[in-house]
């Protein structure tokens, strides 16, 4: 920023911008824009603000060139697996049937010349948990960059954007946690400018019962939380972006979520996974991994996970 007064303002605009968000695509908040329009499934279409508008209609591209694998309406079956890991026991068939049939990315129709939502079912439920801290992250940087400031790093809860590099640098370096399984293998680094970077895994977000990992991310197709250990790392140029096709990826599989990221211009993977012959990695088109022994001040840095997320 030119002065201080200015990057004040400037850090000022950028929280309230958040906090607007929030009330306007939390699924937690009853009086969120998001949670009145969950309320209104089954009636007549509603028209939404600008900011859900285009947070419903990005979720809708990637639901359907994932065929499902993401889908924001598995609101109903999100809240099954929040209470099973509060309870400590697994929703029964009988109550992920019910909540399946509330469940569809193609029962959630946008009108774009009425800037309308309706849902068409009722008892469907939208939750923007994969989507809405990369969207906030991208609308941050446009914050500060109305007030000059474009060398920036914003980070959202392990959601991760940068703009311009810091001075005299390349980029910023960012840094993707191993599995916990492998708790002495290299925090790995990458550098980035532009873009944007997210992980979906499980690294404290799970239920384990019976000797199996349930993590929170679900498979809105069957209803099920995936389980043993995965991490999916994407860059993309947008947060919300990256955002929802970490997500995506990680419910398809190492083999279809390649195919995926592949149909996004400028999107890259890393993918970590527990198998029976040990841990596997796989990339495509993933920036290069840095060889550091300890970052300094002089080389920022930040790390990014999904242990401090809300569940998906």
């Amino acid at each position: 920023a030119p002065d201080e007064a200015t990057a004040d303002r400037a850090a000022r605009r950028a929280f309230d911008r958040i906090e607007e968000l929030n009330h306007i695509m939390s699924d937690y908040l009853a009086t969120s824009e998001l949670a009145r329009l969950s309320r209104n499934s089954g009636g007549p279409p509603v028209k939404v603000s600008e900011d859900l508008f285009r947070v419903l209609a990005e979720s809708q591209n990637i639901a359907r060139r994932s065929d499902g694998a993401f889908d924001i309406t598995v609101g109903p079956i999100v809240k099954l697996w929040r209470r099973a890991r509060r309870r400590h026991a697994l929703p029964d068939h009988e109550s992920i049937a019910n909540a399946l049939e509330k469940v569809g990315y193609e029962n959630l129709v946008l009108n774009p010349r009425g800037r309308t939502a309706h849902l068409m079912k009722p008892g469907m439920e939208l939750d923007l948990g994969a989507v809405g801290k990369g969207y906030a992250d991208d609308e941050v940087l446009k914050v500060l960059a109305g007030f000059g400031i474009r060398r920036v790093l914003v980070a959202g809860g392990g959601d991760i954007a940068v703009g311009d590099p810091p001075p005299g640098r390349k980029g910023w370096l960012v840094a993707v946690e191993p599995l916990n399984l492998a708790p002495r293998a290299p925090v790995r680094t990458v550098l980035l400018h532009r873009a944007a970077i997210s992980t979906s895994g499980d690294s404290e977000q799970h239920l384990e019962i019976g000797g199996v990992r349930y993590s929170h991310v679900i498979d809105p197709r069957t209803g099920l939380a995936l389980t043993g250990y995965r991490s999916v790392t994407v860059v993309a140029r947008r947060g919300i972006l990256a955002d929802g096709l970490a997500t995506a990826a990680s419910v398809l599989g190492s083999e279809d979520g390649f195919k995926l990221i592949r149909r996004f211009s400028g999107a890259g993977i890393f993918y970590v996974e527990e198998r029976p012959s040990g841990i596997v990695t796989r990339e495509a088109r993933f920036p290069r991994f840095l060889r550091l022994n300890s970052p300094t001040p002089s080389a920022p840095t930040a790390t990014i996970r999904k242990s401090d997320l809300r569940a998906r």
